[in-house]
């Protein structure tokens, strides 16, 4: 297996002997599967500017009535009062099963949200596995709030303090423990004491810098879920600095099968041959280095990670790609496989 990633030579290293110890714990049946289609799922609000990171979302099926969901939703700040969080929860009329539903959680909660159509929420309600859903967002109109999401969903790197996530526009990085810290133990408490929820069936789900949280999560906290979905995750923050943390990963869980969905579309090859016009407005030598960061992983990355994941005792992969999809599109496109995955 090649693992040639253009990445500073620590990593490398740790990233090689990560996959080599793998290998050798690996059961021999143990393999990366295509995601199932057991039911064919409504397409996707395809309608982009519903989910723009920088264009307010409008309306969203909450608004709608709905015979088959009910909403709410309930606002908390982060330890230093810097960040306001709104969590939005889709939650069936139908009775839950005496464990409670299923749940998923979706980072990026107001984009994402803004993408679930009237026709998703049907399909689930006429299935016999409801989901029920918690959009984990921010105070704000817009799909997302950028510094915000930028703190909370990317790793601290040792050695650098404070972590930038983009230290040009002065955007800070680095606080995915504490972000995860929230989510543990306030956010999914209130969750739980709202929505009757089965702990054995919850989904992490995350596209983009939420892909890369996902992953981190199952990298560092394995334990708090028991399925992860990531999609078009970016492989590329700090120099794929992720893979030095898949390298080093906590043990999953004993005596239960771990689940991961990871899905991507065509970001990685599009970006190692991106040659378009930049867009007026914009400044040419920010956007070339942030085409060159992303350039920082091969294209075939997020497969590579998967093949590797699929090694590890207790952890089964389902490997979805989605050719021709773009990177902004891939959040609407995996959230349909994304309420498969979690209704299982």
């Amino acid at each position: 297996m090649s693992h040639s990633l253009r990445l500073p030579r620590r990593y490398v290293l740790l990233a090689l002997a990560s996959s080599a110890l793998l290998q050798g714990c690996a059961s021999s049946t143990n393999t990366m599967t295509a995601a199932p289609s057991e039911q064919p799922i409504p397409p996707t609000n395809l309608d982009l500017s519903t989910y723009s990171l920088n264009r307010p979302v409008g309306s969203t099926v909450a608004q709608a009535s709905s015979p088959y969901y009910r909403f709410e939703q309930f606002s908390l700040d982060s330890v230093d009062g810097k960040r306001h969080y709104r969590v939005q929860l889709a939650v069936p009329k139908a009775p839950p099963p005496a464990a409670g539903y299923p749940l998923l959680l979706m980072l990026d909660g107001n984009a994402s949200f803004a993408s679930l159509t009237a026709e998703q929420l049907k399909q689930m309600a006429d299935s016999s596995r409801p989901v029920a859903i918690a959009a984990l967002g921010y105070e704000t109109n817009l799909g997302v709030d950028v510094a915000a999401r930028s703190f909370d969903y990317t790793p601290p790197v040792p050695g650098e303090n404070p972590t930038w996530d983009d230290e040009a526009r002065k955007r800070l990085g680095g606080g995915a423990d504490i972000f995860l810290d929230l989510l543990e133990q306030q956010m999914l408490p209130e969750i739980r004491r709202r929505v009757p929820s089965d702990p054995s069936r919850t989904t992490l789900w995350g596209h983009s810098y939420g892909g890369l949280l996902t992953l981190y999560t199952l990298f560092t906290r394995p334990s708090l879920f028991p399925r992860y979905a990531a999609a078009d995750s970016s492989l590329w923050w700090h120099e794929g600095f992720i893979l030095n943390v898949e390298a080093k990963a906590r043990p999953l869980p004993a005596g239960r099968t771990t689940d991961l969905l990871l899905m991507a579309g065509s970001a990685g090859l599009e970006v190692q041959n991106e040659t378009r016009a930049l867009r007026p407005g914009l400044d040419p030598a920010m956007v070339l280095a942030a085409r060159e960061r992303r350039r920082s992983v091969p294209p075939d990355a997020a497969p590579k990670l998967g093949e590797r994941q699929a090694l590890r005792q207790g952890l089964a992969v389902i490997w979805k790609p989605f050719p021709g999809v773009s990177h902004g599109p891939m959040r609407p496109a995996s959230i349909p496989p994304t309420l498969e995955f979690a209704a299982r």
